[in-house]
């Protein structure tokens, strides 16, 4: 293996490392991340909003390192999988252990000295359920989504708790919005590759028959939990009513993708419900930050 890895040019293996983070995906959780921070702060430091995301994207990348680690021989087998830094050989095992660490080690410090122990412990909690517990657990059903759930939804309580060093109900909520919004979105991601998943043995959709009607309802149930909970962080004096009344409209239109599903039973469908649930929850954060600011 070592004979392939020194084979790259520095470029080569710098573009393989960057790969490692999965940056589009680490990007979305600093983003997470980054809305939790400013409605948590009274009065915005630009400074440590940069030094959050940092911090933020380390530990993501981190995490992502671990689950490639870990899922090395099986990325070998999907085709979307199969060019990542580790199964092509661009980079070994002990490089990605290193930098993984070196992302790990800089995340926290950041978190402990500019920020607070309570943001710093939960964003270990969700590096060691994401890389630790989550991946394994991707070959064992769909208890993985549940699991899965909780590092993803934790960025939004992060950020608050970096900024505020308080628990409460305000960075409950953002968890809890972003905690539901996961079972529809990796759902639908789960179906659309369910061939390329199968390969690897990954068992993710909730229902034993995989893409059938009752996936498609459990999908539709777990989105129908949204349409109450945008409204809470306006109760709870967070935002405004504008805001509420956007993510009430976008929590409609999601859902109706849902039934869209249900009827339909197939993978068109379940793109098109993919690509809604990457706009709803960015949307949806923004409209917040919009009425905060």
């Amino acid at each position: 293996m070592e004979a392939i890895v020194n084979k790259y040019t520095f470029s080569e293996k710098l573009r393989a490392y960057f790969d490692l983070t999965k940056f589009r995906l680490s990007s979305t959780v600093v983003f997470s991340g980054a809305v939790g921070f400013i409605m948590g702060s009274a009065a915005l430091n630009y400074g440590l909003l940069a030094l959050f995301a940092v911090a933020a994207f380390l530990t993501t990348a981190a995490a992502n390192i671990v689950n490639q680690i870990i899922e090395k021989d099986l990325d070998v087998l999907m085709k979307r999988t199969s060019s990542r830094p580790l199964p092509s050989g661009r980079l070994s095992i002990n490089e990605a252990v290193i930098f993984g660490a070196i992302c790990l080690l800089v995340s926290q410090f950041i978190l402990a000295y500019f920020f607070n122990t309570k943001a710093m412990g939960i964003a270990l909690l969700s590096f060691v359920l994401y890389g630790f517990v989550y991946t394994p657990l991707k070959r064992k059903g769909p208890i993985a989504v549940a699991v899965g759930a909780l590092p993803g939804a934790f960025p939004p309580m992060i950020g608050w708790l970096a900024a505020t060093n308080q628990f409460g109900l305000e960075p409950g909520i953002l968890f809890a919005i972003q905690f539901f919004w996961q079972f529809p979105h990796f759902w639908a991601i789960a179906w659309v590759l369910d061939e390329d998943y199968k390969k690897a043995g990954f068992k993710l959709l909730p229902s034993s028959g995989g893409r059938d009607l009752n996936s498609a309802i459990q999908i539709m149930i777990y989105t129908v939990v949204l349409l109450p909970l945008c409204w809470v962080p306006f109760y709870l004096g967070m935002t405004g009513i504008h805001s509420a009344m956007f993510a009430m409209l976008l929590g409609v239109l999601f859902l109706v993708q849902t039934f869209h599903l249900m009827r339909r039973v197939d993978k068109k469908a379940a793109l098109q419900l993919m690509f809604g649930s990457f706009i709803y929850l960015p949307f949806v954060q923004i409209a917040y930050l919009i009425d905060k600011l």
